[in-house]
């Protein structure tokens, strides 16, 4: 009871997004407020990842259209784009604000898809081997852009504990997304005798609804300290106007820079792998039908996998291990899959590695390396992490996709090579994890009480 004199407290409202209530939202560790933010970042995810698998198996197709040799080339040729890009990329994010550049971003990758279908109808088929390569490309270089700007945006929404709780259950979006984009694709070409370009026309609703969903995330960010005492990041100041501090930041901070070495480190062994898995599973088996079922197997299993992990347990894993511990689970298993891999070059080892290592990846790995930017500032949000995320990834890709060449040359196994990398990736692992401790830490001293 208040004293005389006292006013009344007012009546606490309720909270908003209906989270935090019943045995779901507990098993789900949402809290009161997050709801709606959580579904619309899934939502979010869920159109960026399905826009993109609705094409890449077109684009996987018109990668191999003269044979697995070109490979190396075109991820030389994606990494040489990222490297044009990406100083574009910087000058714009640092003269208009996050609520123009990133639906901007999506709309312009948009307009590509119809430039690229217009070139499929209207060149002749003698043209269609080079579109295709260039196709290639480009939908490499789109999938990593859209992926990276919806991570950006979610760190800067979402604070560090926050991060940890939600983003697994946030990727679940995009593992849905990726599974329905597949599906979609098959019965758009299979079922209803679309032809496979066509598919660049349907791919452009689901970008402008992940345009929607990034207008209420930024509402949402703006409102929600007034509105549920939510913490998070607070409503965010823009990039900076330096187009290179992005750049700046990478080679002046150890912490952006260990980014950027498990990020290479971890792109150049899943290439090694991917490698090796066209390597295994050629000689395995001797249709395309039955290389085309074990690749459908390997995929039903991992997303198995992914979907439960990421609803159940990526919380929960962070919160008991912590970024750090979570960030050496995959160069564990790599570590150990390469291994077994030396002593059993057998389907079913391949099989068994790639869906640990797969599903793992999406389900804990990518989330706790995103918790890492909730500590930083829009710069490091928004410019170095598109650098990393883009140009350092495809670095890696380019490394891991020669080497085994080379190594095939010298009469050496892949092998040899992942295992010390494995365990360089390892370290790198646990030492972002103390490095991110130490950031978090100075970023609230310097911030002060809330």
């Amino acid at each position: 009871m208040p004293t005389p004199g006292q006013d009344t407290p007012p009546p606490t409202a309720p909270p908003t997004g209906g989270a935090g209530r019943g045995p779901f939202a507990f098993l789900l560790r949402l809290r009161p407020g997050e709801g709606w933010a959580v579904l619309t970042s899934a939502a979010y995810f869920f159109f960026v990842l399905l826009s993109y698998y609705m094409l890449r198996p077109v684009r996987e197709a018109m990668g191999i259209t003269r044979g697995y040799d070109a490979l190396p080339w075109l991820m030389t040729g994606t990494l040489l784009v990222m490297a044009g890009i990406n100083p574009v990329y910087a000058w714009f994010v640092s003269r208009v604000p996050r609520r123009v550049f990133i639906p901007l971003t999506y709309r312009f990758f948009a307009v590509n898809m119809l430039v690229f279908l217009v070139l499929f109808q209207v060149l002749p088929e003698t043209a269609h081997v080079g579109l295709g390569y260039a196709f290639y490309i480009w939908l490499s270089v789109f999938n990593l852009f859209v992926v990276s700007v919806f991570w950006g945006l979610t760190a800067d929404v979402y604070s560090r504990e926050q991060g940890t709780r939600l983003f697994g259950m946030i990727a679940v979006g995009g593992t849905i997304g990726a599974m329905s984009g597949a599906k979609i694709t098959e019965w758009c070409v299979q079922g209803i005798g679309l032809a496979p370009a066509t598919m660049l026309a349907v791919t452009i609703l689901p970008l402008e609804a992940a345009v929607q969903c990034v207008k209420r995330l930024l509402r949402w960010q703006a409102d929600s300290p007034a509105r549920s005492g939510v913490e998070h990041s607070g409503p965010a100041s823009e990039p900076t106007s330096d187009m290179w501090s992005g750049l700046r930041a990478i080679v002046r901070s150890p912490f952006l820079l260990a980014i950027a070495l498990y990020m290479l480190l971890y792109t150049t062994t899943s290439t090694f792998l991917y490698m090796e898995q066209g390597r295994i599973v050629s000689q395995t088996f001797d249709s395309a039908a039955d290389r085309t079922a074990a690749f459908a197997r390997m995929d039903f299993w991992t997303n198995a996998l992914t979907l439960f992990t990421q609803l159940f347990l990526t919380g929960r894993v962070m919160r008991v291990i912590g970024v750090g511990g979570t960030l050496c689970v995959l160069p564990i298993i790599t570590f150990g899959g390469f291994a077994a891999l030396m002593i059993d070059p057998s389907f079913a080892v391949l099989a068994v590695f790639q869906v640990l290592r797969r599903g793992l990846h999406y389900a804990v790995d990518r989330p706790a390396r995103e918790v890492l930017y909730t500590s930083l500032g829009q710069d490091e949000r928004y410019k170095s992490k598109s650098f990393i995320d883009t140009f350092v990834y495809r670095t890696g890709d380019m490394i891991g996709g020669w080497t085994p060449k080379w190594l095939g040359a010298a009469g050496i196994a892949v092998g040899w090579v992942a295992l010390p990398i494995s365990a360089i990736w390892l370290a790198v692992g646990a030492g972002l994890g103390v490095m991110q401790s130490r950031t978090a830490a100075r970023k609230n001293r310097a911030d002060g009480p809330r």
